[in-house]
């Protein structure tokens, strides 16, 4: 089991949903939260709610120079957790460039931003643990999902690139892939969410990975499992499933 007593963990996208869930439990066990979003306000609001040590940092993971002023900021810490999303559901026969553009920039590379200021400091110091937040659509391409499948699908993929590079080292790194979440951006589906799940459970999922050693963990279980089993059928039998 991981020690939170006492630790320090930049939570990168912490003012709604399974960010701001996440934040709770992680403070809760004991470690000292250092919350960043773009909204000051939501973040001081959750810095009040919490019973140990946080810091608001508001961040822009789009804006390179927010992202390196909120690094050092928020000096040495022991873990980073990458919650940072953007999502409109959409079709390429409604391609909305300015959308796509968003999510690819802040789901994938706004990541790559802030990973930037981050791993090299924890390389250096043989010591850190890294959480990044996937997502069950990144496995394989799906309708209606231009952009926002695409980038968690580069998020994982750099995830597992980090884990071969890092895991003989001090650094950990580790990845969940969760389902549909009741937040703010699956309010925008208009479509049936197969065993959608409320933050607060997604939440407790993501801590009980995140205490432990594994590199990945895809949740709920049930969807994850029939999700990760469309990868082995053909192209024309998948096509023919999900349209």
């Amino acid at each position: 089991m991981r020690e939170w007593q006492g630790k320090r963990y930049w939570i990168v996208g912490a003012s709604e949903g399974l960010g701001r869930a996440v934040a709770e439990k992680v403070n809760r066990a004991g470690a000292e939260v250092v919350l960043s979003a773009r909204s000051a306000e939501r973040l001081q609001e959750l810095a009040d709610s919490l019973p140990g040590a946080a810091k608001v940092l508001p961040c822009d993971v789009s804006d390179a120079d927010s992202v390196t002023e909120a690094a050092e900021a928020a000096g040495e810490i022991d873990g980073l957790i990458y919650l940072a999303g953007a999502y409109w559901p959409q079709s390429a026969r409604e391609w909305n460039a300015e959308q796509v553009t968003a999510m690819l920039d802040v789901n994938l590379t706004g990541a790559a931003r802030v990973l930037g200021q981050v791993v090299p400091k924890m390389v250096a110091r043989d010591q850190g643990h890294i959480v990044l937040t996937g997502s069950l659509s990144g496995f394989r391409g799906l309708p209606n999902s231009i952009g926002y499948a695409a980038s968690k699908a580069g998020l994982m993929a750099l995830a597992e690139g980090m884990h071969a590079d890092l895991r003989d080292t001090g650094v950990e790194v580790q990845l969940v892939n969760p389902g549909f979440i009741r937040t703010r951006l699956t309010d925008k589906n208009d479509f049936k969410m197969p065993q959608i799940m409320e933050p607060e459970d997604a939440a407790q999922q993501m801590f009980e990975h995140m205490s432990g050693d594994g590199f990945a963990r895809n949740f709920p279980t049930a969807f994850g499992s029939a999700i990760r089993a469309m990868n082995f059928l053909p192209d024309a039998l998948y096509y023919r499933l999900v349209s």
